[in-house]
């Protein structure tokens, strides 16, 4: 059974228990940022299902009033970080049918009426339509095609059986880009990303996840839309930004926000377009839906670790991360 097939079983049989009208997509750092293109294709295309995206102990200490027995709790959590169980937990005394995705056996799997494991984006062996971003869009795109229909399932289930094979290719692509990069980054203290739509989940992870967490580096994320309402006082000469141009309908923010980065930003502005690193080679109704799918592994894979390499920073190393009380 493919993974597409096992993650619309699972959610045909939610939809045998209960109506579902909301859906909540909960989890804590990267797992949470994963879960943008799930949100990003429910707002886009469901017309009755209202879907928003929470942080897990958020929604612990104020969850939605709506929350109740009409409500699919998607949860993520790779090894069962304790905010993501405890809100697991509370999806559940509200009413919530409650989802689990995994990939290490917890609480959170314990707790949960499904559960569906995934695989590591970080691990290189990963199938990419097997990663947890890749794995709550599924579910995104059979909710809404068994509750309302959705023209493009097949293609887009299509799209998730070529699109591992899509990332392999960007890889080798991207693999001398990001060691420029990363040799001239080496000496920065602070590296901005930017990103709209259907991509700014993604900068979001390699700002807070990848360079933050990982390598100590100061890395705010900006998103296009928003460039031009302040953030862009502070861009010079000087400045390191880095670009993820989405391709979609946003794309004509990240169109704006280069062109004034071309002509006010200097040589430490880079940019990943999507449509160089294989979004194109999907089909056009559903390649906007992929772009987290495949900036995401990229960045973590090929990005993150060549700028770990040109900086000597080991980035399975922490300062405070399982070593203090927090």
């Amino acid at each position: 059974m493919s993974i597409q097939q096992e993650v619309s079983a699972i959610v045909g049989r939610v939809l045998e228990s209960r109506d579902i009208t909301h859906v909540v997509w909960v989890a804590a750092g990267g797992s949470f940022g994963g879960f943008h293109a799930a949100n990003y294709f429910m707002e886009r295309e469901s017309k009755a299902i209202f879907s928003s995206t929470f942080t897990s102990n958020e929604f612990v200490l104020a969850p939605p009033a709506y929350v109740d027995e009409h409500t699919l709790a998607v949860i993520c959590s790779m090894r069962g970080t304790k905010e993501t169980c405890e809100a697991a937990r509370t999806a559940k005394e509200l009413g919530a049918a409650t989802i689990a995705l995994y990939v290490e056996q917890s609480d959170l799997t314990a707790v949960c009426d499904q559960k569906i494991a995934y695989e590591s984006i970080a691990l290189d062996e990963s199938r990419v339509e097997r990663v947890n971003s890749s794995i709550a869009l599924q579910i995104a795109m059979a909710l809404v095609n068994q509750l309302e229909g959705y023209a493009e399932y097949e293609t887009a289930m299509a799209a998730f059986d070529v699109v591992d094979a899509v990332y392999r290719k960007a890889v080798a692509y991207a693999r001398p880009l990001a060691h420029c990069w990363a040799e001239q980054m080496a000496g920065e203290k602070t590296i901005y990303v930017m990103g709209s739509g259907p991509a700014y989940g993604s900068a979001y992870i390699f700002s807070i996840c990848n360079i933050e967490e990982m390598l100590q580096i100061d890395s705010p994320t900006i998103n296009c839309c928003e460039f031009f309402h302040g953030p862009f006082e502070v861009l010079d000469k000087s400045k390191p930004v880095f670009l993820l141009m989405s391709v979609g309908r946003c794309r004509k923010a990240d169109e704006r926000a280069l062109a004034f980065l071309e002509r006010y930003g200097g040589c430490n502005v880079y940019v990943l377009d999507g449509k160089e690193i294989g979004l194109n080679d999907l089909p056009d109704s559903v390649s906007e839906y992929f772009n987290h799918i495949l900036f995401s592994p990229i960045l973590n894979n090929v990005y993150m670790r060549a700028l770990s390499k040109a900086t000597s920073k080991d980035y399975m190393t922490r300062r405070y991360m399982w070593k203090v009380e927090y």
